[in-house]
């Protein structure tokens, strides 16, 4: 079977359809992606051994502007674009977001079934919208079914996670050991991880570095993943530490070592961030980013959080106080933390690409 998936724009977008790609090779499935050129996209596919086409789409502009008033125009174009691809398809997917708009319509004027992933908790816009032509809309989180019309033939999936994120599981033990050589860690100490998304997230730096300093603790390590613009800039802010090792990295490619190591982690709640968390088991505090389209990003918080698998805070009150009194809170009682960590693998969807990969093939045979 011929399969054409279209999404990307973040590194979070594109991790969960490289993960449904795989699935699908496995079974011996052919599969083409379609992205942009300015997406993570255009990096990580071919990076990964895929087809990679590359087409025009633009986000929808809010404001008037040149580029709202010729986004129809364009938007007719890449259709037509991405028609050829669509054809030769047999079944199309689209991730969500921008970039599967032109995709998805292709695949409806080519008469293609189309089916629709919706990542987060709040579903966006391109996925509500083309919800009812699409044969099916899986979700990766129940609460987003409520969102869609009543007639939409949707199906919880979990949201894919890559294989080596899955690994972690399994090989916590050798993967820590690799990551505490890597990185210069001590098996000794209590480590916390903290990210804010590919790019890093500059309050968070922001609030970890001030909390840090409220922590004068000797059992503590952190690992930080500050994002490439802003890893100098941490790394002059945390050195003086009141006995706390701390470790900034730009960005890094291999999250699973971040993981294996992680006692806890501090983290944005985007929807491919909290996925991962629950399947390899780690209690963590979430902040969602407080500007993400209909607060989508607190919605997956609080999904994980009622599971027992998270806490959370919100970036508006968040400061160094908070933070450190959360983070010590935690640490200080081991059960609560163990607790927090089983509650999160029992609410993760590890078979999620597994159950993507059979919606989509079903579709392609007409089930």
């Amino acid at each position: 079977m011929k399969v054409l998936i279209a999404g990307g724009g973040t590194a979070g977008h594109v991790f969960p359809a490289l993960a449904l790609a795989g699935r699908l090779v496995a079974d011996a499935h052919e599969v083409c992606f379609a992205g942009t050129a300015t997406g993570q996209e255009a990096r990580l596919v071919p990076a990964a051994g895929y087809r990679f086409e590359e087409i025009e789409a633009r986000p929808l502009e809010r404001k008037v502007s040149v580029r709202a008033v010729t986004a129809p125009v364009a938007a007719v174009r890449s259709v037509g674009q991405v028609g050829p691809l669509a054809a030769w398809a047999d079944v199309v997917v689209g991730m969500g977001g921008y970039v599967s708009v032109p995709v998805a319509l292709a695949a409806l004027r080519s008469r293609r079934p189309l089916v629709l992933h919706e990542q987060n908790a709040v579903p966006g816009l391109a996925n509500r919208t083309l919800a009812r032509p699409a044969r099916t809309v899986a979700l990766a989180f129940a609460e987003a079914r409520r969102a869609f019309p009543r007639r939409t033939r949707a199906v919880v999936t979990g949201n894919p996670v890559r294989e080596a994120i899955l690994a972690v599981r399994h090989r916590r033990e050798e993967l820590a050991a690799e990551a505490r050589a890597a990185f210069d860690l001590d098996a000794n100490r209590r480590t916390v991880v903290v990210f804010g998304g590919s790019q890093g997230a500059l309050h968070v730096n922001r609030v970890v570095a001030e909390a840090i300093g409220r922590l004068p603790r000797q059992d503590l390590q952190v690992l930080l993943m500050a994002g490439p613009a802003h890893a100098g800039t941490m790394q002059a802010a945390t050195g003086a530490t009141g006995g706390i090792t701390v470790r900034v990295l730009g960005f890094l490619e291999r999250m699973e070592l971040a993981y294996a190591v992680a006692d806890l982690v501090v983290a944005r709640s985007g929807a491919t961030t909290v996925a991962e968390l629950a399947v390899c088991g780690l209690p963590a505090i979430l902040i969602p980013y407080p500007y993400a389209t209909g607060r989508h990003q607190e919605a997956n918080a609080r999904a994980i959080q009622r599971a027992g698998g998270a806490s959370m805070l919100l970036d508006d009150e968040l400061d160094g106080r908070v933070l450190a009194e959360r983070v010590a809170w935690l640490l200080d009682d081991d059960e609560r933390l163990a607790r927090m960590g089983e509650r999160a693998r029992e609410w993760a969807r590890p078979d999620a690409g597994e159950a993507l990969a059979r919606v989509v093939v079903d579709a392609g045979i007409g089930v």
